[in-house]
């Protein structure tokens, strides 16, 4: 175990095999390469925080908890970067989201998504290949979208 200071929870212990390692950083934040992958209990936000920055975090989320057709397609060479051989048993992947003084205006960045390989505990901010996603994509009026769509089905 091992002490860190972190924005969302001040000084906490966490297990160091909960560190991620990003060899090339996060698009804007190159410099830091040591995150811990915290989680929010009874949340969907999971919080990436700098081992290096305490004032430095981002918050995440899986994309199908608010996106119910979210597909993450990447090159392979985003894949090989990160040596996932099996999708299904090595590969998580969130995307940033950014939340504004108005809660309800949150949005997601579906364009950069994060992909990790959490049996190597090693990751890579990428660039999605389906065009139509946004980096500001209304995590709420998704959610809304989702909750009518499921409403008409049943």
């Amino acid at each position: 175990m091992k002490k860190i200071k972190t924005k969302p929870f001040g000084d906490i212990e966490v297990d160091e095999k909960q560190e991620i390692t990003f060899a090339e950083g996060l698009f804007g934040f190159e410099k830091y390469k040591k995150y811990y992958l915290l989680e929010n209990e009874n949340s969907p936000f999971l919080w990436l925080q700098s081992s290096d920055e305490p004032s430095l975090a981002f918050i995440l989320i899986d994309p199908r908890q608010f996106k119910e057709d979210y597909k993450l397609k990447l090159s392979e060479e985003d894949y090989n970067s990160i040596n996932i051989k099996d999708k299904e048993s090595e590969l998580i992947d969130f995307v940033i989201v950014t939340v504004p003084s108005d809660p309800e205006k949150m949005t997601a960045n579906l364009q950069g998504p994060i992909i990790i390989n959490i049996k190597k505990k090693i990751g890579k901010q990428v660039i999605s290949l389906i065009e139509d996603y946004t980096v500001r994509c209304p995590i709420l009026s998704e959610m809304r979208k989702s909750i009518k769509k499921n409403k008409k089905v049943k």
